[in-house]
């Protein structure tokens, strides 16, 4: 009889992204976990094919070990854990600080304590893996978003911490991507203008994260490294 493999954890999968890479990993057969902090219709549509939801609010210490804690009480080993968790709070003249506590908490505060108190989870399974989501605004920085793009680069950090920590049984990337996906209400002047910011000009969709995601996971050979997906920007 062939053992059932250990689940991969994705942060924040209730959703886009997140959703759609869920979704690819259960359709190969590997069993998942997930973290949500709202009910979307996503939540139940992960649930129905099997995957095991966790409710999580990142926003605080407690919360983080809280989510821990049920994630040890569902598995004692994981094949992977992306941390896709995001936050974008709108850093508005005397909110600033409360915007940037609540990002640092989500991009930073939570990759750091799962991966420390789960990395024995990751030890029982081989090969494993951590892959951060990150954003590619971190190259060059962000005049509105400056709390977002600096929590963001704070995980960059954190991908090249761990790999050093954790190596040789876990390896630990990155991923950087641009946008990939544009929301329903994007107008076709807000399109163009994203658009014509990479080389590719592409809405490439979610795919490219999740062929980024399993690249990393497949090759024995790379850690320390943050993949930059981004159509070009950087050359344009």
């Amino acid at each position: 009889m062939t053992p059932t493999p250990a689940p991969i954890l994705i942060t924040g999968a209730s959703q886009r992204v997140g959703l759609h890479c869920a979704l690819r990993l259960l359709d190969e057969g590997q069993p998942v976990i997930f973290s949500y902090r709202s009910e979307r219709p996503g939540v139940q549509t992960l649930r129905e094919r099997g995957a095991i939801a966790l409710f999580a609010d990142f926003s605080s210490e407690a919360g983080i070990l809280t989510f821990i804690d049920e994630l040890k009480a569902h598995t004692t080993r994981l094949r992977a854990i992306i941390h896709n968790a995001s936050a974008w709070e709108a850093e508005t003249p005397g909110e600033e600080s409360r915007a940037f506590t609540d990002m640092f908490s989500v991009h930073m505060l939570a990759p750091y304590l799962i991966n420390l108190h789960c990395a024995d989870l990751l030890q029982r399974s081989r090969p494993a893996d951590i892959v951060h989501i990150s954003d590619d605004v971190t190259r060059k920085g962000s005049r509105q978003h400056i709390a977002y793009c600096a929590t963001k680069a704070g995980l960059d950090s954190l991908t090249l911490s761990f790999a050093a920590q954790l190596a040789p049984d876990i390896k630990v990337n990155g991923i950087s991507p641009a946008m990939v996906m544009f929301n329903e209400g994007d107008d076709a002047a807000y399109r163009a203008k994203v658009l014509a910011k990479s080389a590719l000009g592409i809405e490439p969709g979610p795919e490219v994260i999740y062929q980024s995601v399993r690249y990393l996971l497949d090759n024995p050979y790379v850690t320390g490294t943050t993949l930059t997906v981004n159509g070009g920007r950087h050359i344009k």
